[in-house]
């Protein structure tokens, strides 16, 4: 959403509070895109609603038999995720996490059960939303955007609002949300947060405990009685990313981050089928002071049991690593590469003077065993 829409009624466009929390260009200043210079659809002194239709999650039949759907009941945010588990009351949980510093992580609950013989189609429809409120004590819960006192309509549209009203705790950044697959636990990244302890609304705490976090981080929880669709759960933080060889406090990283793996900015998380968390970045890339000795952006892979972080590949200059599947054997891992010299310091896949294109890397082991 942020960035894609402005006003042409310059210095007399003022922002609503709904407009300011979803990045319509302040005071008329199109920092974003400029799709509003050339498309009247993102003028919002003559579309004032178009925004409201942007910002959720769509579901795609692969199959191609069903139309596309926009699944409102998922609420509109700024949406980098969704990551689907089956409850153990059989509930459909799809954790959600909004990609702006500041903002929330969410959960949404299907209001039916799935049924594995039956068409669970329309699932995804109806259910209710909630923000997370992390305690410093190491509990949290899950807040339903109900208790907000809007009307639904409003609190999904808003989700935002919704989850400030009712007092969720402000994130790092949160991104991509991964389930353990051989537990019942969860995973958010936070990327960074520039803003951490020094806007009033986002201050320090224990889930958060670095100021103008630059480095990210990652934190998990697990549901109470093992259950994805509990009301509270119990929480800590898996891995402070850092750079050891500038700082010997928090900045440094926590005990699993050394000179060997150390990154910034975690971004895209995923469990392979024997329970390893993969970590891929999108962070600084420059190489210099706080980021000194860190490189290009990388992926890795995390023990969950042990905490313990290798790197497995870095990619080329001024890319963002992001996305990842395999092949239904587990023996080829899929890869995304993405925007590769973005800044004019990369060529790749091609080389010479090629243009750098985004590209999906296919990558095997050399004994034809499962990549995991």
């Amino acid at each position: 959403i942020n960035g894609y829409f402005s006003s042409s009624l310059g210095e007399e466009f003022h922002q609503s509070i709904q407009e300011e929390r979803y990045g319509i260009a302040k005071h008329g200043k199109d920092w974003g895109y400029k799709w509003a210079q050339t498309d009247a659809r993102f003028d919002v002194s003559t579309e004032p609603h178009e925004p409201n239709r942007h910002g959720w999650v769509v579901e795609i039949d692969p199959s191609g038999q069903r139309t596309p759907k926009k699944l409102t009941a998922l609420g509109r945010l700024k949406h980098e995720n969704a990551e689907l588990v089956i409850a153990a009351n059989g509930h459909v949980v799809v954790y959600l996490g909004d990609d702006e510093r500041g903002e929330f992580l969410y959960r949404f609950v299907s209001r039916d059960q799935y049924h594995p013989n039956k068409d669970n189609a329309e699932l995804l429809h109806d259910g209710e939303l909630f923000a997370a409120k992390f305690h410093d004590d190491g509990t949290g819960e899950w807040i339903s955007l109900k208790e907000a006192g809007m009307p639904d309509d409003e609190a999904l549209i808003f989700a935002r609002l919704a989850a400030s009203k009712v007092g969720a705790t402000t994130m790092d950044r949160p991104e991509w949300v991964a389930v353990n697959p051989s537990k019942a636990e969860a995973y958010v990244s936070l990327t960074n947060n520039k803003y951490r302890g020094d806007k009033a609304s986002q201050p320090l705490n224990m889930a958060n405990p670095r100021k103008k976090n630059p480095y990210g981080h990652i934190l998990r929880w697990t549901p109470q009685n093992k259950n994805h669709a509990a009301s509270t759960f119990t929480w800590d933080i898996f891995l402070l990313a850092g750079n050891p060889t500038q700082h010997t406090n928090l900045f440094g990283g926590s005990s699993n981050i050394n000179t060997d793996n150390m990154f910034n900015s975690p971004d895209g998380l995923r469990f392979d089928a024997q329970g390893n968390l993969w970590i891929q970045t999108d962070g600084d890339y420059s190489n210099k002071n706080d980021f000194a000795g860190m490189g290009n952006n990388q992926m890795l892979m995390g023990n969950p049991e042990t905490g313990e972080i290798h790197r497995f590949l870095v990619g080329p200059r001024e890319c963002e690593i992001t996305g990842l599947t395999w092949s239904l054997d587990q023996k080829t891992m899929f890869v995304g590469i993405q925007h590769p010299g973005q800044k004019g310091g990369s060529h790749w896949p091609d080389g010479g003077n090629a243009t750098p294109r985004s590209a999906i890397i296919a990558i095997k082991r050399d004994d034809g065993g499962v990549m995991g």
